[in-house]
């Protein structure tokens, strides 16, 4: 059995037990190439990341802002496949000084679909990831991939938006496992302290529509520690910071530097 949906459920209550909402950290795998991705990926690990999610290169990325598909790019241009994904999860797992992580992995559906939902679950609960996010398959068709996740303890994440409909919201939260990741598309307010009104109202909103005991991660282009806070505050268990990490490894910053930015985002959880 795979173990990924009770590794995300277990750190999510020990951070909760803690006071402590969880640090989710996206990088692009093989940006800017696998050797580089290791380096980053641990140092974001060492920095505090509570969850490290890693991006499959794909080269029609329709639900990337232009910072990840430029990511996206490289890592392709480096030769990166969804088997050197694989790879590196199984390299950040062998790794002693690596803890135990949940590593859930963000792809789109055309890649899993072309090796089998059966096989693409069983060869990433073999590198030892935990769950997948896939942003371009929609619930009505997500069956074959549920069922093949289920069957192996491994977590199909679903992503929900400010447009999403309350009962609509209800049916991704009983389908998803791990947690539900809410996008956002209304960012934050620029230089200001707080998030947008809307954004807190929105994570109100769909933590009431959500079952009980399922987490809620929200990214919505967080970029600061005070953007962490906020939305921690706001009542969501999980921030997940992406392009914020992916244009420092754009800029080819030293590991050192994206693991004490980890650092001041993490301590941005502890309640």
């Amino acid at each position: 059995m795979g173990m990924g949906t009770a590794r995300l459920a277990e750190r999510f209550r020990a951070l909760k037990a803690r006071g402590e909402g969880a640090l989710i950290a996206y990088l692009m795998a093989g940006d800017p190439d696998l050797e580089r991705s290791f380096a980053y990926a641990r140092a974001t690990i060492e920095g505090g990341a509570d969850i490290l999610e890693l991006g499959i290169p794909f080269s029609d990325p329709v639900a990337d802002g232009p910072t990840i598909q430029a990511a996206g790019q490289r890592a392709l241009r480096a030769g990166t496949t969804p088997q050197r994904v694989l790879e590196l999860v199984r390299a950040l797992r062998e790794r002693t000084d690596v803890p135990d992580v949940p590593i859930v992995l963000m792809g789109y559906y055309n890649p899993v679909f072309r090796l089998g939902e059966g096989r693409f679950v069983d060869e990433a609960v073999a590198a030892g990831a935990d769950g997948v996010i896939v942003p371009d398959l929609p619930l009505e068709e997500a069956g074959p991939l549920l069922e093949a996740a289920r069957a192996r303890g491994f977590a199909l994440i679903f992503l929900a938006t400010p447009e999403t409909p309350e009962a609509r919201l209800r049916r991704l939260g009983e389908a998803s496992q791990g947690f539900l990741y809410l996008v956002g598309r209304y960012g934050t307010t620029g230089a200001r302290e707080a998030l947008a009104p809307q954004t807190v109202e929105l994570i109100r909103r769909a933590r009431r529509a959500l079952p009980e005991g399922l987490p809620l991660a929200v990214g919505f282009g967080l970029a600061r520690p005070e953007h962490v806070r906020g939305v921690i505050q706001a009542g969501a268990d999980g921030a997940v910071v992406g392009s914020r990490l992916v244009s420092e490894v754009e800029r080819n910053a030293p590991p050192e530097r994206l693991r004490a930015l980890v650092g001041a985002l993490k301590a941005a959880t502890r309640r």
